[in-house]
């Protein structure tokens, strides 16, 4: 039914990658707090501080025996002369290849994404709070070169160079994980938190992985969805709190993923 959650079968994802000192944010996981996600508060909500990692989605995984929309398809997409699908690609091998805990988990699509934050103790993040996050400063007293109060052009501050981008952004091909996959554009992903932390403190906010927002707020089915924040596929134009960009609610890509927010 269109609208409804991911479904849930028995479990099908490939064994661990291994562990991944990055995998395994500053908090630990708990009850409250199942993913283990490193939250930054943000006025009167919280953010994560990265993009959820194959290594927590996997734990969302065993808990729920989900298996997803892309690995249902036999796999995932990427955009060449058109959208191809890609055997075996999915959230636990994004290039085909086990990928490590602390890459990001792509090829999810809304619906999971939402699921997923809901389980672990939060929701997406609405357009608005994403944009907040992402380029205005809120902490008391941040390291330079970020001011308190101040909005900033990108969500890595004055310029774009520290993301994971094409083109402009410096060290991108040295950063990318791709496994040894074929790309015709871009170099892959960086791990979650290998770039230098932005406004407010967050990683990747700009570039690396597109995120899923819940934008229109609350809607159901399979409409478009919007996503943020630009990826390793694209230049820092889409970067730009301005770039308005989305995908129907069913999207599989390996260069869309998420991260939560909850209210506290």
């Amino acid at each position: 039914m269109a609208g409804a959650g991911p479904a849930v079968h028995a479990a099908g994802a490939p064994a661990s990658a291994g562990p991944s000192p990055a995998a395994n944010p500053a908090s630990a996981a708990s009850a409250a707090n199942p993913a283990g996600i490193d939250w930054q508060p943000i006025d009167g909500w919280q953010i994560a501080r990265t993009e959820t990692t194959i290594g927590q989605f996997r734990r969302f995984v065993g808990a729920t025996r989900l298996v997803t929309r892309a690995e249902r398809a036999g796999g995932g997409e990427v955009y060449e002369a058109g959208w191809a699908r890609k055997p075996g690609w999915h959230w636990a091998a994004p290039y085909g290849s086990p990928g490590a805990d602390d890459e990001p988990a792509v090829h999810v699509d809304f619906h999971e994404a939402q699921a997923f934050c809901r389980w672990a103790g939060g929701r997406l993040p609405t357009d608005r709070e994403w944009v907040r996050a992402a380029y205005t400063e809120t902490r008391a007293s941040p390291p330079a070169p970020f001011e308190r109060g101040r909005t900033y052009p990108y969500p890595t501050g004055e310029s774009p160079a520290p993301a994971q981008c094409l083109g402009e952004c410096p060290g991108a091909q040295a950063r990318a994980v791709r496994h040894g996959a074929t790309l015709l554009r871009g170099h892959g992903h960086a791990r979650a938190g290998a770039t230098a932390a932005g406004v407010n403190g967050l990683h990747d906010m700009g570039a690396n992985a597109w995120e899923w927002v819940d934008e229109p707020p609350g809607a159901t089915g399979e409409g478009e969805r919007r996503t943020r924040g630009g990826s390793w596929w694209y230049g820092a134009a889409q970067m730009r709190a301005e770039h308005l960009q989305g995908k129907p609610a069913g999207t599989t890509v390996v260069y869309i993923g998420f991260r939560c927010a909850r209210d506290r």
